[in-house]
Protein backbone atom coordinates (compact mmCIF):
# COMPACT_ATOMS: atom_id res chain seq x y z
CA UNK A 1 0.00 0.00 0.00
CA UNK A 2 1.31 3.44 -0.96
CA UNK A 3 2.47 5.73 1.79
CA UNK A 4 1.19 9.32 1.81
CA UNK A 5 3.37 11.83 0.00
CA UNK A 6 5.77 13.57 2.37
CA UNK A 7 4.93 17.19 3.08
CA UNK A 8 7.85 19.50 2.33
CA UNK A 9 8.25 22.14 5.01
CA UNK A 10 8.74 25.75 3.93
CA UNK A 11 12.21 25.78 5.49
CA UNK A 12 13.34 22.78 3.46
CA UNK A 13 11.62 24.10 0.34
CA UNK A 14 13.69 27.27 0.68
CA UNK A 15 16.86 25.18 0.30
CA UNK A 16 15.96 24.51 -3.34
CA UNK A 17 16.60 28.17 -4.07
CA UNK A 18 20.30 27.92 -3.20
CA UNK A 19 21.27 26.85 -6.76
CA UNK A 20 18.99 29.60 -8.07
CA UNK A 21 20.88 32.14 -5.97
CA UNK A 22 24.16 30.91 -7.44
CA UNK A 23 22.87 31.40 -11.00
CA UNK A 24 21.49 34.85 -10.17
CA UNK A 25 24.88 35.76 -8.72
CA UNK A 26 26.64 34.66 -11.90
CA UNK A 27 24.19 36.60 -14.07
CA UNK A 28 24.70 39.72 -11.96
CA UNK A 29 28.47 39.35 -11.98
CA UNK A 30 28.54 38.93 -15.74
CA UNK A 31 26.01 41.76 -16.33
CA UNK A 32 23.52 39.46 -18.03
CA UNK A 33 20.30 40.76 -16.55
CA UNK A 34 19.79 39.12 -13.19
CA UNK A 35 16.67 41.24 -12.74
CA UNK A 36 14.83 39.28 -15.43
CA UNK A 37 15.55 36.03 -13.63
CA UNK A 38 14.41 37.43 -10.29
CA UNK A 39 11.22 38.68 -11.92
CA UNK A 40 10.64 35.28 -13.53
CA UNK A 41 11.20 33.45 -10.24
CA UNK A 42 8.88 35.84 -8.45
CA UNK A 43 6.17 35.30 -11.02
CA UNK A 44 6.64 31.55 -10.77
CA UNK A 45 6.16 31.63 -7.01
CA UNK A 46 3.08 33.85 -7.19
CA UNK A 47 1.50 31.91 -10.06
CA UNK A 48 2.00 28.51 -8.45
CA UNK A 49 0.67 29.68 -5.10
CA UNK A 50 -2.40 31.17 -6.74
CA UNK A 51 -3.02 28.14 -8.94
CA UNK A 52 -2.68 25.91 -5.88
CA UNK A 53 -5.58 27.70 -4.22
CA UNK A 54 -7.63 27.73 -7.43
CA UNK A 55 -7.10 24.03 -8.15
CA UNK A 56 -7.99 23.12 -4.58
CA UNK A 57 -11.45 24.45 -5.40
CA UNK A 58 -11.64 23.27 -9.01
CA UNK A 59 -10.67 19.68 -8.15
CA UNK A 60 -13.74 19.41 -5.93
CA UNK A 61 -16.18 20.69 -8.55
CA UNK A 62 -18.73 18.60 -10.39
CA UNK A 63 -19.37 21.26 -13.04
CA UNK A 64 -17.98 20.47 -16.51
CA UNK A 65 -18.40 24.10 -17.60
CA UNK A 66 -15.90 25.20 -14.97
CA UNK A 67 -13.33 22.68 -16.18
CA UNK A 68 -14.02 23.83 -19.73
CA UNK A 69 -13.44 27.43 -18.69
CA UNK A 70 -10.07 26.54 -17.14
CA UNK A 71 -9.03 24.68 -20.30
CA UNK A 72 -10.09 27.61 -22.48
CA UNK A 73 -8.03 29.98 -20.35
CA UNK A 74 -5.01 27.68 -20.62
CA UNK A 75 -5.37 27.49 -24.40
CA UNK A 76 -5.72 31.26 -24.70
CA UNK A 77 -2.61 32.00 -22.65
CA UNK A 78 -0.53 29.24 -24.25
CA UNK A 79 -1.31 30.55 -27.74
CA UNK A 80 -0.26 34.07 -26.80
CA UNK A 81 2.99 32.98 -25.15
CA UNK A 82 3.82 30.75 -28.12
CA UNK A 83 4.18 33.80 -30.38
CA UNK A 84 6.59 35.75 -28.17
CA UNK A 85 9.59 35.07 -30.49
CA UNK A 86 7.89 36.80 -33.43
CA UNK A 87 8.26 40.34 -31.99
CA UNK A 88 5.44 42.30 -33.57
CA UNK A 89 3.81 39.64 -35.71
CA UNK A 90 2.24 37.80 -32.81
CA UNK A 91 -1.12 39.55 -32.77
CA UNK A 92 -1.68 38.85 -36.47
CA UNK A 93 -0.95 35.16 -36.05
CA UNK A 94 -2.73 34.55 -32.77
CA UNK A 95 -5.73 32.78 -34.31
CA UNK A 96 -3.41 30.43 -36.22
CA UNK A 97 -1.49 29.53 -33.08
CA UNK A 98 -4.69 29.07 -31.10
CA UNK A 99 -6.18 26.82 -33.76
CA UNK A 100 -3.01 24.78 -34.03
CA UNK A 101 -2.71 24.16 -30.29
CA UNK A 102 -6.41 23.34 -30.14
CA UNK A 103 -6.16 20.84 -32.99
CA UNK A 104 -3.09 19.04 -31.71
CA UNK A 105 -3.67 19.52 -27.99
CA UNK A 106 -7.39 18.98 -27.59
CA UNK A 107 -7.38 15.93 -29.86
CA UNK A 108 -4.56 14.35 -27.84
CA UNK A 109 -6.17 15.31 -24.53
CA UNK A 110 -9.48 13.69 -25.49
CA UNK A 111 -7.74 10.55 -26.71
CA UNK A 112 -5.72 10.14 -23.51
CA UNK A 113 -8.40 11.03 -20.97
CA UNK A 114 -11.35 9.30 -22.61
CA UNK A 115 -9.79 6.28 -24.35
CA UNK A 116 -6.51 5.52 -22.59
CA UNK A 117 -7.43 6.41 -19.01
CA UNK A 118 -11.25 6.03 -19.31
CA UNK A 119 -11.69 9.05 -17.05
CA UNK A 120 -14.82 9.01 -14.89
CA UNK A 121 -16.52 11.42 -14.93
CA UNK A 122 -15.27 12.41 -18.36
CA UNK A 123 -14.35 15.94 -17.19
CA UNK A 124 -12.63 14.84 -13.94
CA UNK A 125 -10.58 18.00 -13.17
CA UNK A 126 -7.87 16.16 -11.20
CA UNK A 127 -6.93 14.27 -14.39
CA UNK A 128 -8.03 16.50 -17.24
CA UNK A 129 -6.45 19.77 -16.06
CA UNK A 130 -2.93 18.47 -15.20
CA UNK A 131 -2.74 16.50 -18.45
CA UNK A 132 -4.05 19.49 -20.41
CA UNK A 133 -1.36 21.64 -18.85
CA UNK A 134 1.37 19.24 -19.96
CA UNK A 135 -0.04 18.95 -23.48
CA UNK A 136 -0.78 22.64 -24.08
CA UNK A 137 2.59 23.76 -22.69
CA UNK A 138 4.42 21.29 -24.89
CA UNK A 139 2.46 22.36 -27.98
CA UNK A 140 3.14 25.98 -27.08
CA UNK A 141 6.89 25.37 -27.00
CA UNK A 142 6.79 23.48 -30.29
CA UNK A 143 4.98 26.34 -32.03
CA UNK A 144 7.42 28.89 -30.58
CA UNK A 145 10.39 26.96 -31.94
CA UNK A 146 8.68 26.33 -35.27
CA UNK A 147 7.73 29.98 -35.72
CA UNK A 148 11.15 31.33 -34.80
CA UNK A 149 13.00 28.92 -37.07
CA UNK A 150 10.55 29.22 -39.98
CA UNK A 151 10.80 33.01 -40.21
CA UNK A 152 14.58 32.84 -39.80
CA UNK A 153 14.91 30.29 -42.60
CA UNK A 154 12.28 31.59 -45.04
CA UNK A 155 14.38 34.45 -46.50
CA UNK A 156 17.30 32.14 -47.27
CA UNK A 157 15.53 28.84 -47.93
CA UNK A 158 14.97 27.62 -51.47
CA UNK A 159 11.23 27.30 -50.90
CA UNK A 160 8.45 27.39 -48.35
CA UNK A 161 8.60 23.60 -48.14
CA UNK A 162 12.31 23.68 -47.26
CA UNK A 163 11.79 26.28 -44.52
CA UNK A 164 8.78 24.35 -43.23
CA UNK A 165 10.78 21.12 -42.96
CA UNK A 166 13.65 22.79 -41.10
CA UNK A 167 11.20 24.49 -38.74
CA UNK A 168 9.31 21.28 -37.94
CA UNK A 169 12.52 19.39 -37.21
CA UNK A 170 13.66 22.21 -34.92
CA UNK A 171 10.31 22.23 -33.12
CA UNK A 172 10.63 18.52 -32.35
CA UNK A 173 14.22 18.62 -31.08
CA UNK A 174 13.36 19.00 -27.35
CA UNK A 175 10.79 16.21 -27.22
CA UNK A 176 12.90 13.95 -29.48
CA UNK A 177 15.89 14.42 -27.16
CA UNK A 178 13.62 13.52 -24.26
CA UNK A 179 12.63 10.29 -26.03
CA UNK A 180 16.29 9.34 -26.34
CA UNK A 181 17.13 10.30 -22.75
CA UNK A 182 14.13 8.99 -20.83
CA UNK A 183 15.05 6.15 -18.53
CA UNK A 184 18.77 6.50 -19.30
CA UNK A 185 19.55 10.10 -18.39
CA UNK A 186 16.32 11.28 -16.82
CA UNK A 187 13.21 10.06 -15.05
CA UNK A 188 10.63 12.64 -16.19
CA UNK A 189 8.05 14.35 -14.02
CA UNK A 190 5.18 11.87 -14.23
CA UNK A 191 7.36 8.86 -13.43
CA UNK A 192 9.40 10.64 -10.78
CA UNK A 193 6.28 11.90 -9.03
CA UNK A 194 4.72 8.46 -8.95
CA UNK A 195 7.89 6.80 -7.70
CA UNK A 196 8.19 9.41 -4.94
CA UNK A 197 4.60 8.53 -4.05
CA UNK A 198 5.69 4.87 -3.74
CA UNK A 199 3.90 3.64 -6.86
CA UNK A 200 5.28 0.45 -8.45
CA UNK A 201 8.00 1.53 -10.98
CA UNK A 202 6.49 -0.73 -13.66
CA UNK A 203 3.14 1.00 -13.31
CA UNK A 204 4.87 4.38 -13.31
CA UNK A 205 6.68 3.38 -16.49
CA UNK A 206 3.38 2.74 -18.29
CA UNK A 207 2.13 6.18 -17.35
CA UNK A 208 5.37 7.74 -18.50
CA UNK A 209 5.14 5.96 -21.85
CA UNK A 210 1.66 7.43 -22.23
CA UNK A 211 2.97 10.89 -21.39
CA UNK A 212 5.92 10.75 -23.79
CA UNK A 213 3.69 9.58 -26.65
CA UNK A 214 1.07 12.26 -25.99
CA UNK A 215 3.70 15.01 -25.78
CA UNK A 216 5.42 14.00 -29.00
CA UNK A 217 2.12 13.65 -30.83
CA UNK A 218 0.63 16.93 -29.63
CA UNK A 219 3.84 18.84 -30.35
CA UNK A 220 4.17 17.43 -33.85
CA UNK A 221 0.52 17.94 -34.80
CA UNK A 222 0.38 21.48 -33.42
CA UNK A 223 3.63 22.56 -35.08
CA UNK A 224 2.65 20.99 -38.41
CA UNK A 225 -0.78 22.68 -38.32
CA UNK A 226 0.78 26.04 -37.54
CA UNK A 227 3.37 25.77 -40.31
CA UNK A 228 0.59 24.85 -42.74
CA UNK A 229 -1.60 27.78 -41.69
CA UNK A 230 1.20 30.35 -42.10
CA UNK A 231 2.06 29.25 -45.64
CA UNK A 232 2.69 32.37 -47.78
CA UNK A 233 -0.05 32.92 -50.34
CA UNK A 234 2.39 33.05 -53.24
CA UNK A 235 4.00 29.74 -52.29
CA UNK A 236 3.38 26.69 -54.43
CA UNK A 237 3.32 23.31 -52.78
CA UNK A 238 5.49 20.55 -54.20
Amino acid sequence: MSKPVELISLARLALTFLPVAVVVGVLYRWSLGAGTTLYAMGRMLLQLLLVGYVLTYVFTTDQPWLVGGVLTGMLTIASWIALRPLQGQGSRQYAKALGSIALGGVFTLLLVTQCVLDTQPWFSPSKVIPLAGMIFANSMTAISLAAERFYAELPRAASYEAARGIALRAALIPITNSLFAVGLVSLPGMMTGQILANVDPLIAARYQIMVMAMLFGSAGISAACYLTLIKPKNSVMN
